[in-house]
């Protein structure tokens, strides 16, 4: 699976230009001092949409056919997949239909709605959206497009370790943050083709690792999570999701963070370089910190994964008082 996927990675990393922005791979000249290896930044937040999901969702779009195309697609998102799949959808006049939490952030689904897209709300999870979401695509007749269980949204997000590759040949290591495994094996299988020796290092919160248990258990489980500062990766995985296969191939090291050390990193990018991201960014970068030892003088990338953050949420994680 991962040669096909590498050369459906390859097709998209030149078919989705210019719509889909070639980020920046910043270094840090002062957290690269601090913890004593080669700090470069892939900077994801500042892709279209704030978020890596762009990728993905503009890649999908493309491909559908015309009749799909002109019937429209169905998602379920409280954020980052949503805007960047209306956005895109927008792009090709494909009507984009978005099944939300009715808890979920109304400026993320304001957003979602000037990008072209309708809401529909479901009382209940991410989960419940998601089900509704899916039973009304197949009540419908209609395509049914999952934020991470599609491999040509996972060839979308792949382009990011094309870029990466190109931009910093070789990488040592590259820590990614995980949710459903779109990103993570998209970027990975165009990273372990181009540059064999990289290590690539999945990250989680302490208290949200449904992927990451799923690796441990050997199989897909259910698995409760508490409420995290990294919502952008916080949910279940599909059964049968095809993420959890590739993640299984592609992962060379998996890393759990606290909420502090999370927050702690958001901190330290607001700081250092004047970036406010959202916490799903902060896991991947603090799990290197705690890290920090077993990667002195390599070159180290991290991917800052969205900038979707509300200011009142984060103004809480910048005053948090980590001596709790």
């Amino acid at each position: 699976m991962t040669e096909a996927l590498f050369q459906a990675i390859q097709e998209a990393h030149q078919a989705l230009r210019p719509q889909v922005l070639t980020t920046p791979l910043e270094y840090s000249v002062l957290l690269s001092e601090e913890l004593g290896c080669e700090v470069y930044f892939k900077c994801e937040h500042n892709q279209r949409t704030g978020s890596f999901k762009y990728r993905g969702a503009s890649n999908k779009i493309r491909l559908l056919s015309d009749a799909v195309s002109k019937q429209g697609v169905i998602t379920a998102s409280t954020g980052n997949h949503g805007q960047g799949l209306a956005l895109a959808g927008r792009g090709r006049q494909v009507p984009v239909t978005v099944y939300a939490p009715a808890s979920a952030s109304a400026a993320k689904l304001k957003k979602i709605e000037l990008y072209g897209a309708t809401i529909e709300l479901v009382e209940g999870d991410a989960l419940a959206a998601e089900l509704a979401a899916g039973k009304a695509a197949r009540e419908r007749g209609m395509t049914f497009v999952s934020p991470y269980n599609d491999l040509d949204i996972i060839a979308g997000q792949g382009t990011v370790g094309m870029e990466i590759a190109e931009q910093l040949p070789p990488a040592d290591a590259v820590f990614i943050a995980v949710g459903g495994g779109g990103l993570i094996t998209g970027a990975a299988s165009a990273l372990k083709q181009l540059q064999p020796q990289v290590e690539i290092v999945a990250c989680w919160p302490e208290v949200a690792h449904s992927m990451h248990a799923c690796l441990q258990a050997g199989k897909i489980v259910a698995v409760a999570e508490a409420e995290t500062l990294s919502d952008g990766t916080a949910g279940g995985v599909e059964p049968g999701s095809v993420t959890f296969e590739l993640c299984q191939q592609l992962i060379d090291r998996q890393v759990l963070v606290s909420e502090e050390e999370i927050a702690g990193a958001m901190r330290s990018l607001a700081d250092q370089e004047q970036w406010m991201v959202e916490g799903a960014a902060g896991v991947a970068l603090a799990a290197l910190v705690r890290c920090r030892d077993e990667y002195q003088g390599k070159k180290v990338v991290v991917v800052l994964c969205g900038r979707n953050i509300t200011l009142d949420k984060y103004l809480r994680v910048l005053y948090r008082d980590t001596a709790e």
